[in-house]
Protein backbone atom coordinates (compact mmCIF):
# COMPACT_ATOMS: atom_id res chain seq x y z
CA UNK A 1 0.00 0.00 0.00
CA UNK A 2 1.25 3.47 -0.83
CA UNK A 3 0.66 4.74 2.70
CA UNK A 4 3.09 2.14 4.02
CA UNK A 5 5.86 3.20 1.61
CA UNK A 6 5.71 6.90 2.36
CA UNK A 7 7.08 8.77 5.35
CA UNK A 8 6.07 11.97 7.05
CA UNK A 9 9.45 13.65 6.81
CA UNK A 10 11.01 12.17 3.67
CA UNK A 11 14.09 11.37 5.78
CA UNK A 12 14.48 7.95 4.21
CA UNK A 13 15.32 9.53 0.86
CA UNK A 14 17.84 11.96 2.36
CA UNK A 15 19.74 9.97 4.99
CA UNK A 16 22.08 7.18 3.95
CA UNK A 17 21.44 5.33 7.22
CA UNK A 18 17.66 5.46 6.85
CA UNK A 19 17.13 2.53 4.42
CA UNK A 20 18.62 0.14 7.00
CA UNK A 21 16.42 1.58 9.73
CA UNK A 22 13.42 1.51 7.39
CA UNK A 23 13.92 -2.16 6.60
CA UNK A 24 14.15 -3.01 10.28
CA UNK A 25 11.05 -0.99 11.03
CA UNK A 26 9.11 -2.83 8.33
CA UNK A 27 10.10 -6.15 9.92
CA UNK A 28 8.69 -4.97 13.25
CA UNK A 29 5.61 -3.47 11.60
CA UNK A 30 4.83 -6.71 9.77
CA UNK A 31 4.96 -8.70 13.00
CA UNK A 32 2.98 -6.04 14.88
CA UNK A 33 0.26 -6.09 12.21
CA UNK A 34 -0.07 -9.87 12.36
CA UNK A 35 -0.71 -9.75 16.12
CA UNK A 36 -2.61 -6.45 16.34
CA UNK A 37 -6.08 -8.03 16.50
CA UNK A 38 -5.03 -10.43 19.26
CA UNK A 39 -3.38 -7.60 21.23
CA UNK A 40 -6.56 -5.54 20.91
CA UNK A 41 -8.91 -8.38 21.81
CA UNK A 42 -7.03 -9.40 24.95
CA UNK A 43 -5.89 -5.86 25.90
CA UNK A 44 -2.40 -7.27 26.32
CA UNK A 45 1.08 -5.91 25.79
CA UNK A 46 2.35 -6.47 22.20
CA UNK A 47 5.07 -8.89 23.26
CA UNK A 48 5.81 -10.18 19.76
CA UNK A 49 6.31 -6.73 18.26
CA UNK A 50 8.67 -5.62 21.03
CA UNK A 51 10.64 -8.83 20.95
CA UNK A 52 11.26 -8.05 17.29
CA UNK A 53 11.94 -4.36 18.04
CA UNK A 54 14.64 -5.47 20.47
CA UNK A 55 16.05 -7.91 17.93
CA UNK A 56 16.15 -5.09 15.36
CA UNK A 57 17.69 -2.75 17.99
CA UNK A 58 15.04 -0.11 17.43
CA UNK A 59 14.79 0.91 21.09
CA UNK A 60 18.12 2.70 20.98
CA UNK A 61 18.31 4.23 17.52
CA UNK A 62 18.22 7.77 18.96
CA UNK A 63 21.01 7.10 21.48
CA UNK A 64 24.33 8.58 20.22
CA UNK A 65 26.87 6.16 18.76
CA UNK A 66 29.29 7.10 21.56
CA UNK A 67 26.83 5.51 23.99
CA UNK A 68 26.15 2.46 21.83
CA UNK A 69 23.23 3.70 19.72
CA UNK A 70 22.90 5.02 16.20
CA UNK A 71 22.34 8.73 16.68
CA UNK A 72 19.08 8.76 14.71
CA UNK A 73 17.29 12.07 14.33
CA UNK A 74 13.91 12.90 15.76
CA UNK A 75 12.63 12.93 12.18
CA UNK A 76 13.62 9.28 11.78
CA UNK A 77 11.87 8.39 15.04
CA UNK A 78 8.74 10.22 13.86
CA UNK A 79 8.78 8.10 10.71
CA UNK A 80 9.13 4.93 12.81
CA UNK A 81 6.03 5.95 14.77
CA UNK A 82 4.17 6.61 11.51
CA UNK A 83 5.08 3.19 10.09
CA UNK A 84 4.18 1.35 13.29
CA UNK A 85 0.94 3.35 13.57
CA UNK A 86 -0.22 1.80 10.30
CA UNK A 87 0.41 -1.69 11.71
CA UNK A 88 -0.63 -1.61 15.39
CA UNK A 89 -1.53 1.61 17.18
CA UNK A 90 -0.68 0.24 20.62
CA UNK A 91 2.79 -0.84 19.50
CA UNK A 92 3.33 2.56 17.90
CA UNK A 93 2.15 4.52 20.95
CA UNK A 94 4.36 2.50 23.28
CA UNK A 95 7.33 3.12 21.00
CA UNK A 96 6.47 6.83 20.92
CA UNK A 97 6.28 7.08 24.72
CA UNK A 98 9.60 5.25 25.08
CA UNK A 99 11.17 7.64 22.56
CA UNK A 100 9.90 10.68 24.48
CA UNK A 101 11.70 9.42 27.59
CA UNK A 102 14.89 8.75 25.62
CA UNK A 103 14.71 12.28 24.22
CA UNK A 104 14.40 13.78 27.71
CA UNK A 105 17.38 11.81 29.01
CA UNK A 106 19.49 12.70 25.98
CA UNK A 107 18.75 16.40 26.00
CA UNK A 108 18.90 17.01 29.74
CA UNK A 109 21.57 14.65 31.13
CA UNK A 110 24.20 17.40 30.79
CA UNK A 111 26.98 14.83 30.92
CA UNK A 112 25.83 13.23 34.15
CA UNK A 113 27.50 9.77 34.19
CA UNK A 114 24.56 7.99 35.84
CA UNK A 115 22.10 9.18 33.20
CA UNK A 116 24.51 8.35 30.39
CA UNK A 117 24.88 4.93 32.03
CA UNK A 118 21.15 4.39 31.67
CA UNK A 119 21.37 5.28 27.99
CA UNK A 120 24.27 2.86 27.53
CA UNK A 121 22.14 0.11 29.06
CA UNK A 122 19.20 1.02 26.83
CA UNK A 123 21.51 0.50 23.86
CA UNK A 124 23.28 -2.64 25.06
CA UNK A 125 20.23 -4.37 26.59
CA UNK A 126 17.46 -2.78 24.50
CA UNK A 127 15.65 -1.61 27.62
CA UNK A 128 12.10 -0.26 27.32
CA UNK A 129 11.34 2.87 29.34
CA UNK A 130 7.87 3.78 30.59
CA UNK A 131 6.54 7.13 31.75
CA UNK A 132 4.83 8.19 34.97
CA UNK A 133 3.69 11.81 34.78
CA UNK A 134 0.10 11.64 36.05
CA UNK A 135 -0.94 10.95 39.60
CA UNK A 136 -3.65 11.30 42.22
CA UNK A 137 -6.25 13.99 41.84
CA UNK A 138 -4.18 16.00 39.38
CA UNK A 139 -5.10 13.70 36.54
CA UNK A 140 -3.82 15.09 33.25
CA UNK A 141 -2.07 18.11 34.80
CA UNK A 142 1.50 16.94 34.29
CA UNK A 143 2.87 20.27 35.53
CA UNK A 144 1.87 19.51 39.10
CA UNK A 145 3.16 16.73 41.35
CA UNK A 146 1.89 15.55 44.72
CA UNK A 147 4.60 13.05 45.67
CA UNK A 148 7.93 14.54 46.83
CA UNK A 149 11.44 13.19 46.56
CA UNK A 150 12.57 12.23 50.07
CA UNK A 151 16.30 12.61 50.83
CA UNK A 152 17.85 10.50 53.58
CA UNK A 153 21.48 9.58 54.27
CA UNK A 154 22.60 10.10 50.69
CA UNK A 155 19.68 8.12 49.28
CA UNK A 156 16.43 9.22 47.70
CA UNK A 157 13.02 7.62 48.08
CA UNK A 158 9.82 8.20 46.14
CA UNK A 159 6.33 6.85 46.70
CA UNK A 160 3.92 7.97 44.02
CA UNK A 161 0.28 7.05 43.46
CA UNK A 162 0.24 7.05 39.67
CA UNK A 163 -3.22 6.93 38.10
CA UNK A 164 -1.64 5.78 34.81
CA UNK A 165 1.64 4.08 33.96
CA UNK A 166 1.33 2.78 30.42
CA UNK A 167 2.89 -0.68 29.91
CA UNK A 168 4.41 -0.33 33.39
CA UNK A 169 4.67 -4.05 34.10
CA UNK A 170 6.37 -4.70 30.74
CA UNK A 171 8.90 -1.88 31.05
CA UNK A 172 12.52 -2.15 32.18
CA UNK A 173 12.62 1.34 33.63
CA UNK A 174 10.41 4.21 34.73
CA UNK A 175 10.93 7.92 34.04
CA UNK A 176 8.81 9.90 36.46
CA UNK A 177 8.08 13.41 37.66
CA UNK A 178 7.99 14.36 41.35
CA UNK A 179 8.08 17.37 43.62
CA UNK A 180 11.67 18.42 44.23
CA UNK A 181 11.30 17.98 48.01
CA UNK A 182 8.67 17.77 50.72
CA UNK A 183 8.62 21.54 51.20
CA UNK A 184 8.63 22.40 47.45
CA UNK A 185 5.64 23.74 45.56
CA UNK A 186 3.62 21.29 43.47
CA UNK A 187 4.97 22.90 40.30
CA UNK A 188 8.62 22.73 41.47
CA UNK A 189 9.26 19.40 39.81
CA UNK A 190 12.16 17.17 38.85
CA UNK A 191 12.41 14.26 36.44
CA UNK A 192 13.90 10.99 37.68
CA UNK A 193 14.82 7.68 36.05
CA UNK A 194 14.79 4.31 37.82
CA UNK A 195 15.67 0.90 36.42
CA UNK A 196 14.58 -2.46 37.76
CA UNK A 197 15.08 -3.68 40.47
CA UNK A 198 15.16 -0.24 42.10
CA UNK A 199 11.38 0.19 42.09
CA UNK A 200 8.18 -1.74 42.65
CA UNK A 201 4.72 -1.31 41.16
CA UNK A 202 1.65 -2.14 43.23
CA UNK A 203 -1.61 -2.11 41.22
CA UNK A 204 -4.16 0.46 42.39
CA UNK A 205 -7.47 -1.04 43.38
CA UNK A 206 -10.22 -0.18 40.91
CA UNK A 207 -7.82 1.06 38.21
CA UNK A 208 -8.08 -1.34 35.28
CA UNK A 209 -7.50 -0.86 31.55
CA UNK A 210 -10.62 -1.97 29.69
CA UNK A 211 -10.98 0.71 27.05
CA UNK A 212 -12.48 1.31 23.64
CA UNK A 213 -9.12 1.51 21.88
CA UNK A 214 -5.35 1.61 22.46
CA UNK A 215 -5.95 -1.50 24.51
CA UNK A 216 -2.45 -2.91 24.16
CA UNK A 217 -0.85 0.03 25.95
CA UNK A 218 -2.01 -1.54 29.25
CA UNK A 219 -2.25 1.84 30.97
CA UNK A 220 -3.11 0.74 34.49
CA UNK A 221 -2.67 2.62 37.74
CA UNK A 222 0.05 1.76 40.27
CA UNK A 223 1.69 2.89 43.44
CA UNK A 224 5.31 3.42 42.41
CA UNK A 225 7.90 2.97 45.16
CA UNK A 226 11.48 3.71 44.14
CA UNK A 227 14.85 4.04 45.85
CA UNK A 228 18.06 5.43 44.44
CA UNK A 229 20.59 8.21 44.75
CA UNK A 230 20.47 11.90 43.75
CA UNK A 231 22.15 10.78 40.50
CA UNK A 232 18.76 9.39 39.44
CA UNK A 233 17.51 12.99 39.17
CA UNK A 234 18.05 14.83 35.89
CA UNK A 235 19.97 18.07 36.55
CA UNK A 236 17.60 20.36 34.63
CA UNK A 237 14.34 21.39 36.33
CA UNK A 238 11.27 19.67 34.93
CA UNK A 239 9.76 23.01 33.93
CA UNK A 240 12.59 23.34 31.42
CA UNK A 241 12.45 19.69 30.30
CA UNK A 242 8.70 19.93 29.81
CA UNK A 243 8.82 22.97 27.54
CA UNK A 244 11.99 22.16 25.61
CA UNK A 245 11.66 18.41 25.10
CA UNK A 246 8.73 16.58 26.68
CA UNK A 247 5.92 18.49 24.95
CA UNK A 248 7.55 18.77 21.48
CA UNK A 249 8.62 15.11 21.43
CA UNK A 250 5.22 13.97 22.68
CA UNK A 251 3.15 15.95 20.24
CA UNK A 252 5.31 15.04 17.26
CA UNK A 253 5.58 11.30 17.99
CA UNK A 254 1.96 10.95 19.10
CA UNK A 255 0.90 12.90 16.02
CA UNK A 256 2.91 10.52 13.85
CA UNK A 257 1.15 7.53 15.44
CA UNK A 258 -2.28 9.05 14.78
CA UNK A 259 -1.23 9.91 11.23
CA UNK A 260 -0.23 6.28 10.73
CA UNK A 261 -3.67 5.13 11.91
CA UNK A 262 -5.30 7.59 9.53
CA UNK A 263 -3.10 6.40 6.66
CA UNK A 264 -4.01 2.77 7.33
CA UNK A 265 -7.74 3.56 7.31
CA UNK A 266 -7.40 5.58 4.10
CA UNK A 267 -5.51 2.74 2.44
CA UNK A 268 -8.26 0.34 3.46
CA UNK A 269 -10.89 2.59 1.90
CA UNK A 270 -8.87 2.94 -1.28
CA UNK A 271 -8.37 -0.82 -1.57
CA UNK A 272 -12.07 -1.45 -1.02
CA UNK A 273 -13.18 1.08 -3.63
CA UNK A 274 -10.76 -0.36 -6.20
CA UNK A 275 -12.11 -3.84 -5.45
CA UNK A 276 -15.73 -2.66 -5.64
CA UNK A 277 -15.12 -0.84 -8.94
CA UNK A 278 -13.62 -3.97 -10.49
CA UNK A 279 -16.63 -5.97 -9.36
CA UNK A 280 -19.09 -3.43 -10.81
CA UNK A 281 -17.49 -2.77 -14.20
CA UNK A 282 -15.91 0.47 -13.04
CA UNK A 283 -18.88 1.91 -11.17
CA UNK A 284 -17.88 3.34 -7.82
CA UNK A 285 -19.91 2.84 -4.63
CA UNK A 286 -21.83 5.85 -3.25
CA UNK A 287 -19.23 6.42 -0.52
CA UNK A 288 -16.41 7.08 -3.00
CA UNK A 289 -16.36 10.88 -2.55
CA UNK A 290 -15.42 10.36 1.10
CA UNK A 291 -12.15 8.80 0.01
CA UNK A 292 -11.24 12.11 -1.61
CA UNK A 293 -11.94 13.85 1.70
CA UNK A 294 -9.89 11.26 3.60
CA UNK A 295 -6.93 11.71 1.26
CA UNK A 296 -7.21 15.49 1.55
CA UNK A 297 -7.30 15.51 5.35
CA UNK A 298 -4.48 12.94 5.49
CA UNK A 299 -2.36 15.21 3.29
CA UNK A 300 -3.08 18.13 5.62
CA UNK A 301 -2.33 16.00 8.67
CA UNK A 302 1.05 14.89 7.33
CA UNK A 303 1.83 18.51 6.53
CA UNK A 304 0.98 19.63 10.08
CA UNK A 305 3.40 17.11 11.59
CA UNK A 306 6.15 17.77 9.04
CA UNK A 307 5.88 21.55 9.49
CA UNK A 308 5.92 21.34 13.30
CA UNK A 309 8.92 19.00 13.16
CA UNK A 310 10.88 21.44 10.99
CA UNK A 311 10.03 24.30 13.35
CA UNK A 312 11.20 22.31 16.34
CA UNK A 313 14.42 21.19 14.64
CA UNK A 314 15.24 24.82 13.86
CA UNK A 315 14.69 25.84 17.48
CA UNK A 316 16.06 22.78 19.33
CA UNK A 317 19.29 24.43 20.45
CA UNK A 318 17.80 27.87 21.07
CA UNK A 319 16.32 28.03 24.58
CA UNK A 320 14.81 31.45 23.98
CA UNK A 321 13.06 30.29 20.83
CA UNK A 322 11.78 27.12 22.50
CA UNK A 323 10.23 29.00 25.39
CA UNK A 324 8.72 31.75 23.24
CA UNK A 325 4.96 32.18 23.32
CA UNK A 326 4.78 31.64 19.56
CA UNK A 327 6.61 28.30 19.60
CA UNK A 328 4.87 26.93 22.68
CA UNK A 329 1.46 27.80 21.26
CA UNK A 330 2.33 26.23 17.92
CA UNK A 331 3.68 22.95 19.30
CA UNK A 332 0.81 22.64 21.78
CA UNK A 333 -1.83 23.27 19.12
CA UNK A 334 -0.10 20.72 16.89
CA UNK A 335 -1.49 18.07 19.23
CA UNK A 336 -5.02 19.47 18.91
CA UNK A 337 -4.82 19.78 15.13
CA UNK A 338 -3.27 16.36 14.60
CA UNK A 339 -5.73 14.53 16.83
CA UNK A 340 -8.79 16.18 15.32
CA UNK A 341 -7.56 15.68 11.74
CA UNK A 342 -6.73 12.04 12.41
CA UNK A 343 -10.23 11.36 13.71
CA UNK A 344 -11.78 13.18 10.75
CA UNK A 345 -9.64 11.20 8.30
CA UNK A 346 -10.62 7.83 9.76
CA UNK A 347 -14.28 8.82 9.87
CA UNK A 348 -14.14 9.81 6.19
CA UNK A 349 -12.46 6.51 5.36
CA UNK A 350 -15.18 4.67 7.28
CA UNK A 351 -17.89 6.44 5.31
CA UNK A 352 -16.09 5.59 2.08
CA UNK A 353 -16.07 1.94 3.12
CA UNK A 354 -19.66 1.86 4.30
CA UNK A 355 -20.76 -1.42 5.85
CA UNK A 356 -17.56 -3.13 4.68
CA UNK A 357 -15.58 -0.92 7.05
CA UNK A 358 -18.16 -0.86 9.82
CA UNK A 359 -18.22 -4.64 10.16
CA UNK A 360 -15.65 -6.28 12.42
CA UNK A 361 -15.53 -9.57 10.50
CA UNK A 362 -14.53 -8.50 7.01
CA UNK A 363 -11.22 -7.90 5.23
CA UNK A 364 -11.86 -4.14 4.97
CA UNK A 365 -12.85 -3.52 8.60
CA UNK A 366 -11.56 -0.32 10.19
CA UNK A 367 -13.23 -0.90 13.55
CA UNK A 368 -9.98 -1.20 15.49
CA UNK A 369 -8.47 1.80 13.71
CA UNK A 370 -11.51 3.92 14.53
CA UNK A 371 -11.50 2.88 18.17
CA UNK A 372 -7.78 3.55 18.49
CA UNK A 373 -7.86 6.98 16.87
CA UNK A 374 -10.72 8.15 19.09
CA UNK A 375 -8.20 8.20 21.94
CA UNK A 376 -6.30 11.02 20.23
CA UNK A 377 -8.39 14.01 21.39
CA UNK A 378 -8.58 12.51 24.90
CA UNK A 379 -4.86 11.93 25.56
CA UNK A 380 -4.16 15.20 27.37
CA UNK A 381 -7.67 16.34 26.63
CA UNK A 382 -7.99 18.86 23.81
CA UNK A 383 -10.48 20.87 25.86
CA UNK A 384 -7.88 21.25 28.63
CA UNK A 385 -5.27 22.37 26.10
CA UNK A 386 -7.55 24.92 24.45
CA UNK A 387 -8.67 26.28 27.83
CA UNK A 388 -5.05 26.69 28.93
CA UNK A 389 -4.25 28.58 25.72
CA UNK A 390 -7.27 30.86 25.87
CA UNK A 391 -5.44 33.73 27.59
CA UNK A 392 -2.42 33.39 25.30
CA UNK A 393 -4.75 33.56 22.31
CA UNK A 394 -5.84 37.03 23.37
CA UNK A 395 -2.23 38.19 23.15
CA UNK A 396 -1.40 36.48 19.84
CA UNK A 397 -1.35 38.83 16.86
CA UNK A 398 -3.40 37.84 13.84
CA UNK A 399 -1.00 37.70 10.84
CA UNK A 400 -1.43 40.56 8.39
CA UNK A 401 -0.07 38.65 5.40
CA UNK A 402 -0.18 35.07 4.14
CA UNK A 403 3.61 34.72 4.45
CA UNK A 404 3.85 36.40 7.86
Amino acid sequence: MEAQRTTITGAAAEDAAAPSVAARVQAVAALAASHAAAVDEAARFPDEAFAEARRQRLLSIMVPSALGGEGASLGQVVDVCYALGQACASTAMIYAMHSIKIGCLLRHARGRPAIEGVLRRVASEQLLLASSTTEGQGGGNVRSSEAPVQHEAGKIHLERRASVISYGLAADGIVTTARRSADAAATDQVLLVFLKPNYTLEPLAGFTWDTLGMRGTCSNGFTLRATGTPDNILPDPYEQIHAQTMVPFAHLTWGAVWTGIAAAATAQAQAFLRHAARQASGQLPPGAPHLTQALSSLRTLRGVIASALKSYERAMSDRQALTSLEFQSMITLTKVQASELAVATVLNATRALGLAGYRNDGPFSVGRLLRDVLSAPIMINNDRILANLATQSLMTAVPGTLSG
